[in-house]
């Protein structure tokens, strides 16, 4: 197998600075030339190694804090490693964040053609799904009003829809499982599944243990930023579980 994402040693520090406002313009003057010193460092990551197969899937869990997203969006291009280094292969999408970057004023639709656009597809190949992705959506009576009426569900199903038919080499996915109803749901899973029989590479981070269990090959559980337990999804949930962990 060709693996399509690659992540060696990787370790993401980020700085606390001083945050109390300064009480005078001397203080303010002061802390100009001294103010940007850091308090302290924090390692948000350390010591991460993984790799992920086309046509397979890892599962990533962990509590609140953990590291799950800060790392998933590494991967996907948002921040830069201070140690180590990740190699991706392949169109990554990246469901980090569903509705980001539609804009209110704009209708379902042509908030569809623009993220399609941004998202790497020409305007034919927009044109050439449109049907599909509203379809997905089920939001084919509300495809042309404004944005601003869709609730935050109709938001997100739209956001699925178009991130899961650009045809990605990789996708990343954050959460996905709360665009809809336990119907939508289904169909989301069911959709991951195609791109990983598709031979997509995918990482998940989910609280729902049960989608981990259902779709994922592997999995790999952060504590505090680093990995603390990794192997068959199904054996790393169980650890998981018997940790407290939900």
């Amino acid at each position: 197998m060709t693996s399509a994402v690659t992540v060696l040693k990787l370790g993401k520090c980020f700085r606390r600075y001083r945050t109390n406002r300064p009480r005078s313009i001397k203080e303010s003057i002061f802390r100009g030339l001294r103010g940007m010193q850091p308090l302290d460092t924090f390692w948000a990551l350390r010591n991460i190694d993984f790799e992920v197969d086309r046509g397979r899937i890892l599962g990533i869990i962990g509590h609140n804090g953990a590291g799950k997203s800060t790392l998933l969006r590494m991967v996907g291009g948002i921040g830069r490693p201070d140690e180590g280094c990740i190699e991706v292969h392949g169109r990554t999408t990246g469901l980090l964040d569903l509705g980001a970057g539609f804009h209110p004023d704009l209708s379902g639709r042509e908030n569809l053609y623009v993220n399609g656009i941004v998202a790497g597809l020409t305007r034919a190949e927009v044109h050439e799904r449109f049907e599909a992705i509203v379809e997905f959506a089920e939001l084919s009576k509300a495809i042309d009003s404004p944005l601003r009426t869709y609730s935050q569900g109709m938001r997100q199903r739209l956001g699925f829809a178009v991130a899961t038919h650009t045809d990605p080499d990789v996708l990343l996915i954050d959460e996905m499982l709360a665009v809809g109803d336990q119907r939508f749901n289904r169909k989301c899973l069911d959709r991951i599944a195609q791109f990983r029989d598709a031979g997509c590479a995918i990482i998940l981070v989910s609280h729902g243990l049960v989608a981990v269990r259902e779709l994922c090959d592997e999995a790999i559980q952060l504590r505090q930023g680093e990995i603390v337990d990794r192997g068959p999804a199904e054996d790393v949930v169980l650890e998981y579980e018997k940790e407290g962990g939900s």
